[in-house]
């Protein structure tokens, strides 16, 4: 499979109709009078802890590339795709970027990371924030990371278009166009485009990325993510360190 480049001007025609989508089915659907309210981060303490565990009888690589967010991370098998990269992966499944917040320092700061691979807002769409929201929710993890390593750079894999949550996908989409925006503003931000080569000629995900539940990702998603995200990944550690990334 070959990659494929996509560019503003795709992102903008496509973020135009999401949002004249999104007005449709706001007046249809109105967002719970909580929607704006977080989740009870105390739901992951137990995983937390099993990280913190598991960091106690295992060697933690220097400087990691480390991969945080929600199920989709989680599910990721990082060390098989990118098995040259002293990766950490510390996903936990159901998390809003709220979550991932809150439990910063434990979670991803204290790997002293020299990348960050972030994917979240799914389950913030999902949970009826909005696009805003998980825009500014961002930002709070971008800052708070920059403020401990002002030389980290932080890759976001945008929100996907799944089968499960198709009815969702305006504003999902409206949030990767704001994010992707707000990612153009630093050198030290990145927007790695693997939702448009998720949806076929007919607009709509491609089910051959998926498992039957329609949400979470298959081997052939996972190749397809992999093969965008590690070439510009790796182009930007080689700038990074000087030359050929080796791994050290």
């Amino acid at each position: 499979m070959k990659g494929i480049s996509y560019g503003w001007d795709t992102l903008r025609r496509l973020s135009l109709g999401a949002a004249v989508c999104a007005a449709m089915m706001a007046l249809l659907s109105p967002l719970p009078a909580n929607a704006q309210n977080d989740p009870d981060p105390g739901r992951f303490a137990e995983e937390i802890v099993a990280f913190e565990q598991w960091d106690l009888k295992n060697t933690i690589p220097e400087r990691p590339v480390l991969f945080t967010g929600s199920s989709s991370i989680r599910l990721w098998q990082t060390g098989v795709y990118f098995p040259d990269l002293p990766v950490v992966n510390r996903g936990f499944g159901g998390s809003h970027i709220s979550d991932v917040n809150f439990y910063l320092e434990r979670a991803v700061v204290k790997y002293a990371p020299r990348a960050i691979v972030f994917y979240a807002g799914d389950n913030d769409i999902a949970g009826g924030k909005t696009p805003e929201r998980v825009l500014e929710d961002y930002k709070v993890f971008v800052a708070r990371i920059h403020a401990h390593r002002p030389e980290a750079d932080i890759f976001f894999i945008p929100i996907k278009p799944s089968l499960a949550r198709w009815a969702l996908w305006p504003q999902m989409l409206r949030a990767n166009v704001m994010i992707a925006e707000f990612s153009a503003t630093s050198p030290r931000l990145h927007y790695i485009d693997v939702a448009t080569p998720m949806l076929g000629v007919d607009g709509t995900p491609r089910p051959e990325f998926f498992l039957e539940d329609g949400l979470h990702l298959n081997r052939d998603g996972y190749d397809l993510w992999a093969q965008i995200a590690r070439p510009q990944l790796l182009q930007v550690l080689n700038q990074r360190s000087g030359g050929r990334w080796s791994g050290h």
